[in-house]
This record gives C-alpha cells, sequence and structure tokens, in this order.
C-alpha cells in the first residue's frame, strides 16, 4: 500500500504596500495583473483584511472606498454607494442579499503588506 501526500493549498504572496501607505480605520485599492483589490486597516482591531474592490450589487469598482466597522462585533465594510454590507473576514453580505464577495489573506512582514492570491497545491 502507498502512502500518498495530502495536497496542499497555500496563497501566492505578493507585496500590496506599505503599512503607511493605508490610511488608518480606511482602505486602498491595490492592482494585481488585472484583478482590483481592496485593502483596509481596521486600526481600532489591528487587523488587515482584502477583498475584491467590485461591488457585486452594481459592479462598480468602489469598495476600498467604504466605510469600514462593526455588526455584532463582525468586521464590515460598506459600499460608498450602495450601503450594502459585506463581512471583511468571510465576504458574505451581511444586507440580507444572496450576494458575497471575494476575500484574501493578509499579512504584514517588516512594515511590508502582503496579499495572498490564486493557490498552488504542494
Amino acid at each position: 500500500m502507498m502512502l500518498h501526500e495530502a495536497n496542499v493549498k497555500k496563497s501566492n504572496w505578493f507585496a500590496a504596500c506599505r503599512v503607511e501607505d493605508v490610511a488608518e480605520n480606511g482602505g486602498v485599492c491595490v492592482k494585481y495583473e488585472d484583478t482590483q483589490i481592496a485593502l483596509f486597516y481596521f486600526t481600532r482591531r489591528n487587523e488587515w483584511y482584502a477583498t475584491q474592490n467590485e461591488c457585486p450589487h452594481k459592479k462598480q469598482m468602489a469598495l476600498s472606498r467604504g466605510m469600514i466597522g462593526t455588526k455584532s462585533d463582525e468586521p464590515k465594510v460598506a459600499c460608498p454607494f450602495h450601503k450594502k454590507t459585506f463581512s471583511l473576514a468571510t465576504g458574505e453580505c451581511l444586507s440580507g442579499d444572496e450576494c458575497a464577495i471575494k476575500t484574501y489573506p493578509v499579512k504584514v512582514e517588516h512594515g511590508i503588506v502582503f496579499i495572498g492570491v490564486g493557490e498552488t497545491i504542494e
């Protein structure tokens, strides 16, 4: 009987910006290849989040300009145009709609913010 190693998924990390490039309790838009990613620094919680920048409601690239906050301790972003709210942790729509947004892992090393995109299988 042969033993097989389990497939392990890993993110490909890219350097998005420096920590100081993102406003406290705010967001910026980062472009990776042809993809716009909204990157948020939730200062009050000392947490970083990344999501797709496109709001699925009207297909506008606007989430990076949205207001962040919490709903029952769930970190969220509100679209600046339509006020639809999404979980920054899971991407789930918190406004009761069926739409959701993609989220990305984020890490900070030596003052540089990295976003995990795509996956490789080892």
